[in-house]
C-alpha cells in the first residue's frame, strides 16, 4: 500500500513540477514595446529630467524681491499643482500603452473526475490570444491618447505661465498707481501752500485752500484703497506660484520686466497654428479617433485560446491539449462599434475646425488690442502727458499772477493725473495682451518650461505588434 502511494505521489510530482516551472518562467516574461511606446517613454523621460516626479527633487529658484520674471515663471511652472496633476495624467497614459499592447494574463486551470473516488486530477495552463492586429490596434489607441494627455499638460503649463504674468503685471500696475498718486499728493500739498500764500496777501479766499484739501483727502483715500488691494493681488501671485495657504507669502518683485514679442503678425499666426497646444490637443483627439476606428474594425476578428492539461493520476501521464475561438457573430454590435468610432472622429474633426476658427478670431482680436493699445500709449507718452505737464505749469504761473482761478489749476492737475494713470493702465494691458498672444495663442513657452523642445516630434509613430516571451 505504501509503495502504491509512493507511485501515485511520483505521478503527481512530475506534472506539478513542470507546471510550477512554466509559471515561474512566465512570471518573469516581458513584452516587446511598440515603437509608439518607446517614443512616449523617451518624451516622458525628457520632460521628467526637469519636472521631477517628487516635488522635493525639483530645482525651484529661490524667490526674493530682486528675482527676475523668469525665476517667478520657473517657480510657478514647476510648483503649480494643476501642472503636476496634468503631468501625472500624461505619465499614467504612457503606462497604459504597455497595458494595452500586452497579452492577457495566463490562467492556471484544474479539472478532476470524481465518482466514488478521485478518478483524474488534471492541472493545466491556458492562454488567451487576441485576434491578429488587435493588440497593435489597442496600443495605437493608447499611444494617441498619451499624445492628447501631453498636450493637455502643455496647455496647463502655459496657462500657469499666463496666470503668473497677469498677477505679476497687476502688481506692477498697483505700484505705478501708488507712485503717481503719491507724487500727485505732493503736488497738491504744494498747490495748497500756494493757495495759502495767495490768501495771505488777499488775492484769493480760503475756498481755494479748502479745494486743495478736498483733493488731497480724496486722493489720500484712493491711496489707502490701493494699498488695501495689495493683499488680494499678492494672494493671486501666491496662487499662480502654486503656494498653499499655510506657506509664506511670496516676496513681491521690486522691479518689473517687459516681455516684447519679436514676431510679425503673419509669423505669429503661423506659429500659433504650428504650436498652439489647444490645436495640438484637438489634432491628437482626431488621431485617437482614427485609431479607435481601426480597433473597432478588429472586433470582427475572433480571439483564440490555447491550453494544456495533464492527468497526474494516469500512468503514463496523459496530456490533454485545449483550444478555443470566440465567435464574433453579433454583426449589429460590430457595426455599432465601428459607427460609434466614426462618429467620434467626425466630432473630433469638427472640434478641431472650430478651435482653428477660434484661434484665428482670438489672434485677430488680440492683435487689434495690441495695436490699439500701442497707438494710445504712443499718444499718451509723446503728446498728451508732455502737454498736460506744460499746461499745469502754465496754470500754476497763471494762478500766481491772478490770471486764472484755482478751479482751472486743479483741472490741469487732474488732467495730468488722469493721463498718467491711463498710461500705466495701457502699459499693463499691453503686457497682458502680449502674454496672451505668446502663451495662450502662439504657444511659445517661457525659458525653462518643463516641456518637450518645439522641434521634437509629437506625432504618434506607427506601432509595431508586440509579442510576449
Amino acid at each position: 500500500m505504501n509503495s502504491q502511494n509512493q507511485i501515485n505521489g511520483h505521478r503527481w510530482l512530475a506534472p506539478s513540477v513542470g507546471l510550477l516551472f512554466t509559471v515561474l518562467v512566465l512570471a518573469g516574461c516581458k513584452g516587446i514595446p511598440t515603437q509608439g511606446e518607446r517614443a512616449a517613454r523617451r518624451d516622458l523621460k525628457t520632460v521628467g529630467n526637469t519636472f521631477q516626479s517628487q516635488p522635493a527633487e525639483r530645482h525651484l529658484p529661490a524667490l526674493t524681491n530682486d528675482s527676475s520674471l523668469g525665476d517667478y515663471l520657473r517657480f510657478a511652472m514647476l510648483n503649480q499643482p494643476s501642472v503636476e496633476a496634468a503631468y501625472f495624467d500624461w505619465a499614467a497614459s504612457v503606462e497604459r500603452i504597455t497595458v494595452e499592447r500586452s497579452l492577457p494574463d495566463p490562467q492556471l486551470t484544474f479539472q478532476s473526475d470524481i465518482a466514488d473516488i478521485v478518478m483524474t486530477v488534471m492541472p493545466g495552463f491556458m492562454q488567451m490570444f487576441p485576434g491578429p492586429g488587435k493588440l497593435k490596434a489597442a496600443a495605437n489607441v493608447a499611444t494617441a491618447g498619451s499624445k492628447a494627455k501631453y498636450f493637455a499638460f502643455e496647455t496647463s503649463v502655459l496657462q500657469t505661465a499666463f496666470s503668473l504674468k497677469r498677477a505679476y503685471y497687476q502688481l506692477w500696475f498697483l505700484d505705478e498707481n501708488l507712485r503717481i498718486n503719491r507724487q500727485t499728493l505732493d503736488l497738491l500739498a504744494e498747490l495748497e501752500e500756494i493757495a495759502r500764500a495767495q490768501n495771505a496777501v488777499g488775492k484769493v479766499t480760503l475756498q481755494d485752500v479748502y479745494r486743495a484739501q478736498i483733493e488731497q483727502d480724496q486722493l489720500t483715500t484712493e491711496v489707502a484703497n490701493l494699498e488695501d488691494s495689495r493683499r488680494p493681488l499678492i494672494a493671486q501671485l501666491k496662487g499662480a506660484l502654486g503656494l498653499t495657504r499655510d506657506q509664506s507669502d511670496p516676496p513681491p518683485p521690486s522691479w518689473f520686466e517687459s516681455t516684447p514679442l519679436d514676431l510679425t503678425g503673419d509669423d505669429l499666426l503661423a506659429t500659433a497654428f504650428a504650436r498652439n497646444p489647444r490645436l495640438k490637443l484637438m489634432e491628437a483627439d482626431v488621431r485617437l479617433a482614427e485609431a479607435a476606428i481601426a480597433l473597432a474594425r478588429k472586433s470582427k476578428v475572433p480571439d483564440f485560446s490555447l491550453g494544456l492539461m495533464a492527468d497526474a493520476k494516469a500512468a503514463p501521464t496523459m496530456f490533454r491539449p485545449q483550444a478555443g475561438m470566440t465567435l464574433p457573430i453579433w454583426r449589429d454590435k460590430i457595426a455599432a462599434q465601428i459607427a460609434q468610432a466614426q462618429a467620434t472622429k467626425r466630432a473630433a474633426e469638427a472640434r478641431l475646425t472650430s478651435e482653428q476658427i477660434m484661434v484665428t478670431v482670438d489672434f485677430a482680436m488680440k492683435s487689434y488690442d495690441y495695436r490699439e493699445i500701442t497707438r494710445n500709449l504712443a499718444l499718451l507718452q509723446d503728446k498728451l502727458i508732455p502737454k498736460a505737464r506744460q499746461s499745469l505749469e502754465i496754470a500754476r504761473a497763471g494762478y500766481l499772477s491772478g490770471q486764472i482761478d484755482f478751479f482751472n489749476l486743479l483741472d490741469a492737475e487732474r488732467t495730468l493725473l488722469n493721463f498718467q494713470l491711463q498710461e500705466v493702465e495701457a502699459r499693463t494691458r499691453r503686457e497682458i495682451v502680449l502674454a496672451d498672444l505668446s502663451l495662450s495663442i502662439a504657444g511659445i513657452a517661457p525659458e525653462g518650461a518643463p516641456l518637450l523642445p518645439p522641434a521634437a516630434s509629437t506625432s504618434a509613430p506607427s506601432s509595431n505588434q508586440s509579442t510576449q516571451h
